[in-house]
């Protein structure tokens, strides 16, 4: 099968369109024919190996990923299932979240796998497992009819959802865009846009019950004093390339842990994963019509590279969506 490889950290250039054996799925795992993939931050620190500190996780290598075939947001149909797979059956549409989606075909293990929302396209459905699950577990629970919050970072592939969901939870919604953006974040649910190449929303005196920080361009000072006293800050920030880093994003989560136990705020440092069950909840919002995934360009397989550019230079809104199998 055709599939995006890279066996080096570094920029777009160290991917390749190659041929690669095509997985076989694990008695747990269904093997599903990718039609359409999605891109995340996720993508690029990978890529990236950055920041360097993460290189010393399990997703990281030393020298290069772990994992050779990039991607990881999915959605397709399953051409095969393990013999311990009991939900899912050849044949079904499904979407879901497995290392190796960049690729014709994907192994993903059956908790990782959902069916689809039945009237959304492929392209749409890959745009949703870690951007829309982010914003689920991020603000589920945390936000309600009455209650203000600010999201930093409104116009990306979390924050398009992010707003969708707090709106339809019945919260007083302020999302921060840049210039280009500030209609989409509108049209999306959003009550007030603050546009930050004009106005600074940390520093405009207004405090906000919730802010989800989904950038990691700010201090912990910064975020804090946008909230009420009691307030609560989301913290899920994947930065943007910036030529290679020590920390990134993840000092701004580290400081934050360490800050929590003296200060009367609520911080909160998501670490999320799609599972069967948000996605099921999120397969509900979406036939709903709460939520509507809001796609920026979609590129075929072969151009991975350049959607990861794209994606990287901070110049994408929403989602940034692979086609794979065009149909059939």
């Amino acid at each position: 099968m055709k599939a995006i490889v890279q066996h080096r950290y570094g920029s777009p250039d160290e991917l390749t369109l190659a041929d690669v054996d095509t997985p076989v799925p694990a008695a747990d795992a269904v093997l599903v024919r990718v039609r359409a993939a999605s891109l995340n931050a996720r993508d690029w620190h990978l890529m990236r190996g950055d920041p360097y500190i993460a290189r010393l996780s399990p997703d990281f290598g030393r020298r290069g990923p772990k994992a050779p075939v990039r991607g990881s947001d999915f959605a397709g149909t399953v051409e095969a299932v393990g013999s311990d797979v009991t939900r899912l059956r050849p044949g079904d549409e499904v979407y879901g979240e497995s290392d190796g989606a960049l690729a014709e075909y994907v192994s993903a293990p059956e908790r990782r796998v959902a069916r689809k929302p039945a009237h959304l396209t492929f392209e749409q459905a890959a745009a949703m497992p870690l951007a829309a699950t982010t914003a689920l577990q991020g603000l589920r629970g945390r936000v309600g009819p009455g209650q203000s919050l600010l999201i930093n970072g409104a116009s990306g592939g979390v924050g398009t959802f992010a707003v969708q969901l707090a709106h339809a939870y019945g919260a007083q919604v302020t999302g921060v865009c840049s210039t280009r953006n500030a209609e989409l974040v509108r049209s999306l649910g959003a009550d007030h846009v603050v546009d930050y190449t004009r106005d600074d929303a940390f520093r405009a005196g207004r405090r906000y019950d919730v802010v989800l920080d989904l950038v990691g361009n700010r201090s912990l000072r910064d975020l804090r004093r946008a909230l009420t006293p009691d307030g609560t800050l989301v913290l899920s920030g994947g930065g943007v390339s910036e030529g290679g880093s020590l920390f990134g994003p993840i000092g701004l989560l580290l400081r934050s842990k360490l800050a929590a136990p003296f200060v009367r705020h609520r911080i909160v440092a998501l670490s999320t994963s799609p599972g069967a069950e948000h996605l099921d909840a999120l397969r509900e919002l979406a036939e709903a019509g709460t939520i509507v995934p809001a796609v920026d360009r979609t590129y075929p397989l072969p151009a991975a590279a350049d959607a990861l550019r794209y994606l990287e230079g901070e110049h994408a809104r929403a989602k940034v969506v692979i086609t794979v199998h065009a149909g059939g």
